[in-house]
């Protein structure tokens, strides 16, 4: 069966940075997704790749200072988080798509999520 495991959420002070990580185990599809969800607000796209890493976009919001990157031998993606702010606060998420996009629903697969809180 298909399983994320996303780890490396933690505490850290504005400015700072942070490493994300998402495993996948099960299958393999066309587009890994990082996705963000604040209190009492919708889930929303910070980036996606495609697995193979052809492909990269990220939300405008956090263009220039997140950065996905891959270890396939791994099977993992990584969101590297600098120069964080307080609004980047959310639980972080990854999901599996079968075509890329930038949408909830557009993803089949999620993991638990890992809480990013980003202190003033």
């Amino acid at each position: 069966q298909v399983q994320l495991v996303e780890s490396g959420g933690g505490l850290v002070q504005a400015g700072g940075s942070l490493r994300l990580s998402c495993a996948a185990s099960g299958r393999t599809f066309y587009t890994m997704g990082w996705f963000r969800q604040a209190p009492g607000k919708e889930r929303e796209f910070v980036g996606a790749v495609s697995w193979a890493g052809g492909y990269i976009y990220y939300a405008d919001s956090v263009k220039g200072r997140f950065t996905i990157s891959r270890d396939n031998a791994k099977n993992t993606r990584y969101l590297q988080m600098n120069s964080l702010k307080p609004e980047d606060t959310a639980v972080y998420y990854c999901a599996l798509a079968r075509l890329i996009g930038t949408k909830t629903s557009d993803y089949d697969y999620w993991g638990q999520g890992t809480q990013v809180t980003v202190s003033s």
